[in-house]
Protein backbone atom coordinates (compact mmCIF):
# COMPACT_ATOMS: atom_id res chain seq x y z
CA UNK A 1 0.00 0.00 0.00
CA UNK A 2 1.19 3.65 -0.89
CA UNK A 3 1.86 5.75 2.04
CA UNK A 4 -0.05 8.60 1.98
CA UNK A 5 1.47 10.47 4.62
CA UNK A 6 5.24 10.41 5.34
CA UNK A 7 7.05 11.99 8.27
CA UNK A 8 10.93 12.57 7.58
CA UNK A 9 13.14 14.00 10.36
CA UNK A 10 16.49 15.93 9.68
CA UNK A 11 15.01 16.69 5.99
CA UNK A 12 16.48 20.05 6.06
CA UNK A 13 19.98 18.86 4.49
CA UNK A 14 22.35 15.47 4.05
CA UNK A 15 20.00 12.53 3.67
CA UNK A 16 16.97 13.17 5.10
CA UNK A 17 16.84 15.97 2.23
CA UNK A 18 17.56 13.40 -0.13
CA UNK A 19 14.82 11.20 0.97
CA UNK A 20 12.55 13.98 0.72
CA UNK A 21 12.86 14.68 -2.62
CA UNK A 22 13.23 10.94 -3.42
CA UNK A 23 9.75 10.22 -1.70
CA UNK A 24 8.29 13.19 -3.32
CA UNK A 25 9.34 12.45 -7.06
CA UNK A 26 7.96 8.53 -6.12
CA UNK A 27 4.95 9.39 -4.58
CA UNK A 28 3.75 13.06 -5.36
CA UNK A 29 0.93 11.67 -8.50
CA UNK A 30 -0.33 9.69 -6.02
CA UNK A 31 -1.49 12.83 -3.79
CA UNK A 32 1.48 12.45 -1.15
CA UNK A 33 1.69 14.46 2.05
CA UNK A 34 5.31 15.27 3.29
CA UNK A 35 6.34 16.38 6.50
CA UNK A 36 9.51 17.56 6.75
CA UNK A 37 10.55 18.18 10.46
CA UNK A 38 14.35 19.70 10.60
CA UNK A 39 16.51 22.68 12.78
CA UNK A 40 17.45 24.76 10.09
CA UNK A 41 14.28 27.01 9.15
CA UNK A 42 15.67 28.19 5.78
CA UNK A 43 17.18 24.94 4.91
CA UNK A 44 13.84 23.00 5.32
CA UNK A 45 11.72 25.55 3.35
CA UNK A 46 14.47 24.65 0.54
CA UNK A 47 13.69 21.29 0.37
CA UNK A 48 9.90 21.85 0.90
CA UNK A 49 10.63 23.66 -2.42
CA UNK A 50 12.50 20.95 -3.80
CA UNK A 51 9.56 18.17 -3.22
CA UNK A 52 6.67 20.54 -3.89
CA UNK A 53 8.12 21.05 -7.54
CA UNK A 54 7.39 17.26 -7.89
CA UNK A 55 3.43 17.89 -6.54
CA UNK A 56 3.99 16.73 -3.24
CA UNK A 57 2.09 18.69 -0.70
CA UNK A 58 4.89 19.59 2.31
CA UNK A 59 4.23 20.32 5.36
CA UNK A 60 7.13 22.05 8.03
CA UNK A 61 8.00 22.51 11.59
CA UNK A 62 11.42 23.59 12.74
CA UNK A 63 12.49 22.98 16.29
CA UNK A 64 15.33 21.31 18.27
CA UNK A 65 15.00 17.48 18.76
CA UNK A 66 17.17 17.60 22.30
CA UNK A 67 13.34 18.51 23.52
CA UNK A 68 12.26 14.73 23.25
CA UNK A 69 9.36 15.58 25.18
CA UNK A 70 8.19 18.32 23.00
CA UNK A 71 9.12 16.27 19.69
CA UNK A 72 6.87 13.06 21.32
CA UNK A 73 4.26 15.82 21.90
CA UNK A 74 4.36 17.30 18.14
CA UNK A 75 4.47 14.17 16.75
CA UNK A 76 1.64 12.40 18.35
CA UNK A 77 -0.57 15.74 17.30
CA UNK A 78 0.58 15.10 13.94
CA UNK A 79 -0.21 11.80 13.67
CA UNK A 80 -4.04 12.95 15.46
CA UNK A 81 -4.42 15.12 12.45
CA UNK A 82 -3.49 13.12 9.65
CA UNK A 83 -2.50 9.50 10.36
CA UNK A 84 1.58 9.32 9.83
CA UNK A 85 1.68 5.78 7.18
CA UNK A 86 5.48 6.27 7.16
CA UNK A 87 7.70 7.97 9.54
CA UNK A 88 11.80 8.12 8.86
CA UNK A 89 13.53 8.88 11.89
CA UNK A 90 16.76 10.52 10.36
CA UNK A 91 18.11 13.88 12.37
CA UNK A 92 21.30 13.08 13.99
CA UNK A 93 24.87 14.81 14.68
CA UNK A 94 27.97 13.96 14.01
CA UNK A 95 31.00 14.09 16.62
CA UNK A 96 34.95 13.43 17.09
CA UNK A 97 37.43 13.72 19.72
CA UNK A 98 38.90 16.62 19.14
CA UNK A 99 42.80 16.57 19.13
CA UNK A 100 44.48 17.16 21.90
CA UNK A 101 41.47 15.86 24.19
CA UNK A 102 41.39 13.26 26.42
CA UNK A 103 37.87 12.64 25.57
CA UNK A 104 34.66 13.99 24.28
CA UNK A 105 33.17 17.34 26.06
CA UNK A 106 30.54 16.14 27.95
CA UNK A 107 27.97 18.56 26.98
CA UNK A 108 28.65 17.46 23.52
CA UNK A 109 28.06 13.55 24.66
CA UNK A 110 24.90 14.40 25.65
CA UNK A 111 23.84 16.22 22.71
CA UNK A 112 24.73 13.46 20.34
CA UNK A 113 23.13 10.75 22.68
CA UNK A 114 19.95 12.47 23.11
CA UNK A 115 19.48 13.51 19.05
CA UNK A 116 20.49 9.98 17.63
CA UNK A 117 19.05 7.44 20.36
CA UNK A 118 17.15 9.52 22.90
CA UNK A 119 14.52 11.20 20.08
CA UNK A 120 14.42 8.70 17.60
CA UNK A 121 13.82 5.64 20.07
CA UNK A 122 10.76 7.92 22.27
CA UNK A 123 9.46 9.15 18.57
CA UNK A 124 9.24 5.77 16.92
CA UNK A 125 8.07 4.48 20.46
CA UNK A 126 5.43 7.10 20.35
CA UNK A 127 4.56 6.12 16.45
CA UNK A 128 4.64 2.77 17.13
CA UNK A 129 1.54 2.11 19.56
CA UNK A 130 -0.32 4.28 17.30
CA UNK A 131 0.75 2.34 14.15
CA UNK A 132 -0.06 -1.29 15.81
CA UNK A 133 -4.06 0.22 17.01
CA UNK A 134 -4.58 0.63 12.81
CA UNK A 135 -2.52 -2.38 11.86
CA UNK A 136 -0.40 -0.67 9.87
CA UNK A 137 2.46 2.08 8.99
CA UNK A 138 6.14 1.64 8.62
CA UNK A 139 9.07 3.15 10.93
CA UNK A 140 12.68 3.41 9.71
CA UNK A 141 15.30 4.65 11.57
CA UNK A 142 18.20 6.09 10.01
CA UNK A 143 21.50 4.62 11.95
CA UNK A 144 25.26 4.35 9.99
CA UNK A 145 27.59 1.46 9.54
CA UNK A 146 29.47 2.76 12.23
CA UNK A 147 26.71 0.71 14.61
CA UNK A 148 29.21 -2.21 14.29
CA UNK A 149 32.72 -0.46 15.08
CA UNK A 150 34.01 0.62 18.37
CA UNK A 151 35.17 4.19 17.12
CA UNK A 152 37.80 5.56 19.41
CA UNK A 153 37.35 8.93 17.77
CA UNK A 154 33.70 9.22 17.86
CA UNK A 155 32.96 6.92 20.92
CA UNK A 156 29.33 8.32 21.54
CA UNK A 157 28.15 8.57 17.96
CA UNK A 158 29.13 5.10 17.58
CA UNK A 159 27.28 4.00 20.88
CA UNK A 160 24.65 5.62 19.51
CA UNK A 161 24.03 4.33 16.63
CA UNK A 162 24.70 0.46 17.97
CA UNK A 163 21.68 1.14 20.37
CA UNK A 164 19.72 2.25 17.54
CA UNK A 165 20.38 -0.87 15.83
CA UNK A 166 19.27 -3.29 18.90
CA UNK A 167 16.43 -1.25 19.26
CA UNK A 168 15.15 -0.97 15.86
CA UNK A 169 15.46 -5.31 15.75
CA UNK A 170 13.59 -5.60 18.91
CA UNK A 171 10.85 -2.88 18.17
CA UNK A 172 10.89 -4.73 14.93
CA UNK A 173 10.17 -8.00 16.40
CA UNK A 174 7.18 -6.84 18.73
CA UNK A 175 5.84 -5.12 15.69
CA UNK A 176 5.50 -7.26 13.51
CA UNK A 177 2.21 -8.89 14.56
CA UNK A 178 0.46 -6.09 14.84
CA UNK A 179 1.08 -4.92 10.76
CA UNK A 180 3.86 -2.47 11.59
CA UNK A 181 7.00 -2.63 9.86
CA UNK A 182 10.51 -1.67 11.57
CA UNK A 183 13.89 -0.99 9.24
CA UNK A 184 17.07 0.14 9.89
CA UNK A 185 19.39 1.54 7.09
CA UNK A 186 22.69 1.88 8.33
CA UNK A 187 24.46 4.28 6.12
CA UNK A 188 28.20 4.28 4.86
CA UNK A 189 30.08 7.33 3.43
CA UNK A 190 27.39 9.71 2.13
CA UNK A 191 28.14 12.76 0.16
CA UNK A 192 26.22 15.31 2.92
CA UNK A 193 27.42 17.94 4.99
CA UNK A 194 28.18 16.04 8.19
CA UNK A 195 30.15 13.25 6.04
CA UNK A 196 32.71 16.49 4.35
CA UNK A 197 33.44 17.42 8.29
CA UNK A 198 35.18 13.82 8.57
CA UNK A 199 38.98 14.18 7.03
CA UNK A 200 39.85 10.39 7.07
CA UNK A 201 39.50 8.25 4.06
CA UNK A 202 35.91 7.74 2.71
CA UNK A 203 36.08 4.62 0.94
CA UNK A 204 33.19 3.91 -1.63
CA UNK A 205 31.99 7.41 -1.10
CA UNK A 206 28.37 7.60 -2.53
CA UNK A 207 26.19 10.82 -3.81
CA UNK A 208 23.13 11.54 -1.58
CA UNK A 209 20.21 11.41 -4.60
CA UNK A 210 21.75 8.03 -5.63
CA UNK A 211 21.58 6.62 -1.78
CA UNK A 212 18.04 7.64 -1.38
CA UNK A 213 16.68 6.72 -4.34
CA UNK A 214 17.82 2.82 -2.82
CA UNK A 215 16.63 3.27 0.49
CA UNK A 216 13.33 4.78 -1.21
CA UNK A 217 13.15 1.58 -2.77
CA UNK A 218 14.27 -0.72 -0.26
CA UNK A 219 11.39 0.97 1.77
CA UNK A 220 8.79 0.41 -0.09
CA UNK A 221 10.00 -3.06 -0.45
CA UNK A 222 9.75 -3.73 2.80
CA UNK A 223 13.47 -4.55 3.70
CA UNK A 224 14.25 -4.49 6.94
CA UNK A 225 18.15 -3.85 7.71
CA UNK A 226 19.12 -1.40 4.62
CA UNK A 227 22.82 -0.99 4.18
CA UNK A 228 24.13 1.46 1.26
CA UNK A 229 26.45 1.26 -0.57
CA UNK A 230 26.69 -2.58 -0.71
CA UNK A 231 30.26 -2.50 -1.20
CA UNK A 232 30.00 -1.51 2.39
CA UNK A 233 27.71 -4.45 3.28
CA UNK A 234 30.41 -6.68 2.16
CA UNK A 235 32.98 -5.02 4.44
CA UNK A 236 31.08 -5.71 7.41
CA UNK A 237 30.08 -9.04 7.03
CA UNK A 238 34.07 -9.68 6.24
CA UNK A 239 34.67 -7.90 9.53
CA UNK A 240 31.80 -9.50 11.26
CA UNK A 241 34.03 -12.54 10.78
CA UNK A 242 37.00 -11.06 12.38
CA UNK A 243 37.71 -11.85 16.31
CA UNK A 244 36.55 -9.06 18.61
CA UNK A 245 40.10 -8.84 20.10
CA UNK A 246 41.78 -8.30 16.86
CA UNK A 247 38.85 -5.40 15.81
CA UNK A 248 39.56 -3.24 18.79
CA UNK A 249 43.57 -4.07 18.13
CA UNK A 250 42.75 -2.60 14.47
CA UNK A 251 40.72 0.27 15.41
CA UNK A 252 42.83 1.41 18.56
CA UNK A 253 45.19 2.37 15.52
CA UNK A 254 42.89 3.79 13.40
Amino acid sequence: MRPKTILITGASSGIGAALARAHAQAYARFGVTLLLWGRDHARLDETAGQCRAFGATVLTQSFDLRDAAGFVDKLSAADAQTPIDLAIFNAGLGGTVAKGDFAEAPQAAQAIAEVNFVAPVAGASALAGAMAKRGRGQIVLVGSISESYPLPMAPTYAASKAGLRMFAEALGLRMKKFGVTVSLVSPGFIDTPMSRQVTEPKPFLMEADKAARIIARDIALGVRAIVVPWQIRMVRAVTDLLPRALLRWVMSRV
